[in-house]
């Protein structure tokens, strides 16, 4: 580390160390630098460095110490005023609000000595000639943390009513502050007004909106407005993840999770910052912190989660029971010293109310998905039904067999679990044969290995009971389950003799319909396995007559029988099933449109959803994109509660794909997340899930929601893969991410991305990809202030598209060069080369073209190259060089300009904006060179352009170009006079 040999020395590495991400590393060089400064025999160093010590503190887990540095620097103000300059004198006066605040902070300072320091701070501003306005400010902070409610209304009203001056606040931390006041007292739609100009970026600074967004989750959330507070909390954290000093807001991110059902994010919030757990320098950020630690774990605990194992303070394993007990006791602890500071109890009773929460929403989707640690486990969903009796006592079995029949006859979705209740009740009791056939038989229907034996012991009871056509049904049943084991010629055996005895049955009026249609939908279910084995046209047909029989069967006879209608239902189905194996895709699409239509009409929409979804796939094959949204929107409706996580991430999934291919973003969106909240629900978060993430992601850069995108993204990228995912995928989220960085002006970061999107890409047969990234990796790199490193990228990017024989890539390559090389060692020479050399591949591509087109686009092309050379020329001459080299460099980008617009004028209308602004850039050249007739001729050329042209003179372009040339023209008039 290189010694501090003079002041201008010390600035520099003050400065350098200001932009160091905030914690003990950054202080501790703020310490070295003041005991550099203090060798100096410099005052106003050793009070700049005091200044940038303190700031250091400020911003940082380290509080607590920035109260020294202050105070020897208010003591040399004291003692030697005529030390400080302008700027330190304003910034010893603007820190005092710092230590207010601070010392409330610290529950060790006696409130008579922060009272004392109020005090001391309006005396202070009032003989520097201050507003009250920052003064009433720190006395509402005072009163409002001891809960002394009237004087801190009294010191609001006071602050708002003090006029804005030097010392007052920034707009955006004045709003913060107002708005949470509002919060507290209730007014959480006031609050949300207040903090709009902060949200939408009309007011910022170092802390804001990070603050904001952090403190807004709370109101969103008791308002309802969730998709706000989802993304307030994708884009705040993202803004105070990497700053140390901003603890509280951490803590209302953490609370966030734990009151809407993503535990799961928590966890991993907790992991990425342990320090929080322990660091002592800000103990009110402490309290805060392990309040919210307490909810989130006392959450967890009441999942059922208590022996799960969660970050927590280092020195030994924790889980979520031990560590809610910790931050319970270390959060009272703390709040209990400050109440003992302020003789309320005011802090402790807002650190209960914090930690005994319930959760706001069960669930909200972020869109992000939690990596490293479990998600709870939460009770099965409960399905929707109608209003109904109370369910019958678990001993009370006449009343249980009714109830499992009653849902049977209706194919309702908890008709098993009924049956399964019938089944426990009716251990160790006598029941009728009959009564036993029916649970035996509904057992069987839960699967397993021991399903075909359990329907044969079924048939044999029905049989017994005298009831030989369910008999038979179950038969079918035990045969179909043959069949689903993988033996189609074993079942198809043993379905053959309960098919022919059942039509004899039936026409003999032995057995009802139900029954029949029962063991033809058994035998045409074992032939669609058959299909789906062999696929041969004898299969195919021999389904076809089995479906079709069971078809005329059913015709007429299912009027408000439910089982009878489903059973038409499902044999459309199969037809269509059969229409797509035969090539008929048409006729398949209009058949599951019968059969889901037949399915609603039955009061079965649940059934209908599994052939929507194969619907919404054949409408997509075939083009008709309107017919595939309406299934798969039928599908969501009608499955709703009834889906498995699995189809809801799936039909969202392709609903999303649908709607964003259309450019519906918004819609698209809401789906996409819709789609990884059930990906991960089913398990499936690393594959579906990512997929989604991908999408979402995109769709929220194409609205421009650039730090939700980012967060979004990230969370797919770990789990993309070109296995599972494809490489361009993986190449697509890289490049929007690197894209939603750029916007955010995280360059370095960008290029990362870019580039690692492009080193993926240098291996496809298609290099267009490859150049395009390699180039806007070159753009964030220069954005990064890497010179060098740009220079490099844009050199593979120029090579790459030469190699495309893409000339407009080359020659912005070069530009792009040659403006970096005044950066570099390449200097003003290397920067002339490089712009001559865009130069001629552009002339000699334009003398090479042999359509209109190109020679159009090419010459625009060559008209910019000469316009940015221009300008390059007249950037380049040194302020301080001789009046012989500034008027030289002029006159040579004056020539390069006049070249530009002969260019754009040769292209017509099509390049009018080009040469007006070629001819101003001129026109100043012209000026710079003492020649006002010449420029005020450029100015009048202007004008007359304009006047010709119908361009529309409201544009933007024309306004700005009119008003520049009016600017020069009066200027140069004026000049002449002279």
């Amino acid at each position: 580390m290189n010694e501090i040999k003079d002041f201008d020395a010390l600035r520099e590495a003050m400065a350098l160390n200001a932009e160091q991400p905030e914690g003990p590393a950054r202080n501790a060089r703020a310490e070295q630098l003041l005991a550099e400064a203090e060798k100096l025999n410099i005052p106003l160093a050793v009070i700049e460095a005091l200044g940038h010590q303190l700031k250091a503190y400020n911003y940082s887990s380290e509080k607590d110490r920035m109260f020294v540095p202050f105070a020897r620097l208010l003591r040399m103000w004291d003692e030697r005023p005529e030390d400080f300059d302008e700027y330190e004198v304003h910034t010893l006066h603007w820190v005092f609000k710092w230590m207010t605040a601070g010392m409330l902070d610290q529950p060790h300072i006696p409130l008579a000595s922060i009272e004392k320091w109020l005090g001391e701070m309006e005396h202070r501003y009032r003989l520097a000639g201050h507003s009250e306005r920052a003064v009433r400010g720190a006395e509402f902070s005072v009163a409002a943390h001891v809960g002394d409610l009237a004087r801190a209304e009294r010191a609001y009203a006071a602050w708002l009513a003090a006029d804005r001056d030097s010392m007052a606040d920034c707009h955006a931390c004045e709003l913060h502050s107002q708005g949470w006041w509002q919060a507290e007292r209730g007014a959480d739609a006031e609050a949300l007004d207040l903090w709009r100009p902060v949200l939408e970026g009309e007011f910022t600074c170092a802390h804001e909106p990070h603050t904001v967004l952090a403190s807004s989750l709370g109101p969103l959330l008791r308002l309802g407005r969730l998709d706000e507070a989802r993304a307030h909390h994708l884009r705040g954290f993202r803004l105070v993840r990497p700053m140390e000093s901003m603890r509280g807001a951490y803590a209302d991110h953490v609370e966030f999770c734990a009151l809407t059902g993503n535990e799961a994010r928590g966890l991993e919030l907790l992991a990425e910052r342990p320090a929080y757990f322990t660091d002592s320098g800000q103990p009110r950020s402490q309290m805060d912190f392990m309040a919210a630690v307490a909810l989130l774990m006392d959450r967890l605990t009441g999942l059922g989660m208590g022996a799960q194992s969660v970050p927590g303070p280092a020195g030994r394993d924790w889980t979520a029971r031990e560590l809610a007990v910790h931050a319970r006791e270390e959060a009272l602890s703390l709040s209990t010293r400050f109440d003992a500071r302020n003789g309320t109890s005011y802090v402790g009773e807002d650190i209960r109310a914090r930690m005994a929460q319930v959760p706001l929403v069960d669930r909200l989707p972020l869109g992000v998905r939690a990596s490293g640690v479990p998600a709870p486990r939460r009770a099965p969903m409960t399905r929707p039904t109608e209003p109904k009796a109370p369910a019958p006592a678990p001993d009370d079995l006449p009343a249980l067999l009714a109830e499992a029949r009653r849902m049977s006859d209706g194919l309702l979705p908890n008709a098993m679990e009924a049956w399964a209740a019938v089944s426990r009740a009716a251990e160790g009791v006598e029941v009728s044969v009959a009564d036993q056939a029916e649970i035996v038989d509904h057992k069987a229907m839960e699967g397993g290995p021991e399903g075909i034996a359990l329907f044969e012991r079924a048939a044999e009871l029905y049989a017994e009971a005298g009831d030989p056509g369910e008999a038979l049904a179950a038969r079918a049943r035990a045969a179909y389950a043959r069949a689903l084991e993988g033996d189609v010629d074993a079942a198809l055996d043993a379905v053959s003799e309960p098919y022919e005895e059942v039509l004899a049955l039936y026409s003999d009026e032995g057995t009802g319909v139900r029954q029949a249609a029962a063991v033809l939908m058994g035998r045409a279910r074992i032939l669609m396995r058959q299909v789906e084995e062999t696929g041969t046209d004898r299969a195919l047909a021999a389904a076809e007559n089995a479906v079709r029989e069971l078809l005329a069967l059913v015709d007429g006879h299912a009027g408000d029988d439910v089982r009878l209608a489903s059973r038409g239902a499902e044999a459309q189905a199969m037809l269509g099933e059969l229409a797509t194996r035969a090539g008929d895709l048409e006729g398949a699409a209009e058949l599951f449109t019968w059969a889901t239509d037949a399915f609603v009409a039955a009061g079965l929409p649940w059934f209908a959803v599994e052939y929507e979804a194969r619907l919404a796939g054949l409408a997509h094959h075939l083009g008709d994109i309107a017919e595939a949204e309406r299934a798969l929107r039928g599908a969501l409706e009608h499955g709703g509660a009834y889906l498995e996580a699995a189809g809801h991430a799936q039909l969202n999934l392709q609903l999303a794909e649908i709607l964003g291919a259309r450019d519906e973003v918004g819609e698209a969106a809401d789906h996409a997340l819709e789609a990884a909240h059930w990906a991960d629900e089913a398990g499936e978060g690393p594959t579906l899930g990512a997929w989604a993430r991908h999408l979402l992601g995109g769709f929220l850069l194409r609205q421009g929601r650039w730090a939700e995108a980012a967060e979004v993204l990230e969370s797919a990228l770990p789990d993309l893969s070109a296995e599972s995912h494809g490489d361009g995928a993986v190449v697509q989220t890289l490049w929007w991410l690197a894209d939603c960085l750029a916007e955010l002006g995280e360059h370095r970061e960008s290029a990362e991305r870019r580039l690692k999107a492009a080193e993926i890409a240098r291996h496809w047969p298609e290099q267009q990809d490859h150049a395009t990234l390699a180039h806007l990796a070159a753009e964030s790199l220069g954005q990064a202030g890497l010179p060098a490193e740009a220079d490099q990228a844009y050199e593979r990017a120029g090579d790459l598209w030469r190699s495309l024989g893409n000339v407009h890539g080359l020659v912005r390559a070069l530009r792009a060069r040659a403006w970096l090389a005044l950066r570099t060692e390449a200097g003003l020479a290397g920067a002339r080369l490089r712009m001559q050399d865009a130069v001629r591949e552009c002339g000699q591509a334009l003398s090479e073209a042999d359509d209109l087109e190109s020679r159009e686009q090419l010459g625009a092309e060559l008209a910019h190259t000469h316009r940015q050379f221009g300008d390059l020329l007249a950037r380049s001459a040194a302020e301080d060089a001789e009046d012989g080299a500034i008027e030289a460099a002029f006159e040579e980008a004056l020539a390069q300009m006049t070249k530009a617009i002969a260019v754009f004028s040769s292209l017509g209308e099509e390049g009018l904006h080009g040469r007006t602004g070629a001819e101003l850039a001129a026109g100043w050249l012209e000026a710079d060179l003492s020649r006002p007739a010449e420029a005020a001729a450029r100015a009048r050329g202007v004008l007359r352009a304009y006047g010709d042209s119908a361009e529309n003179s409201d544009t933007e372009t024309v306004r700005a170009r009119q008003a520049e040339a009016e600017q020069m023209l009066q200027l140069m008039e004026e000049q002449e006079a002279e």
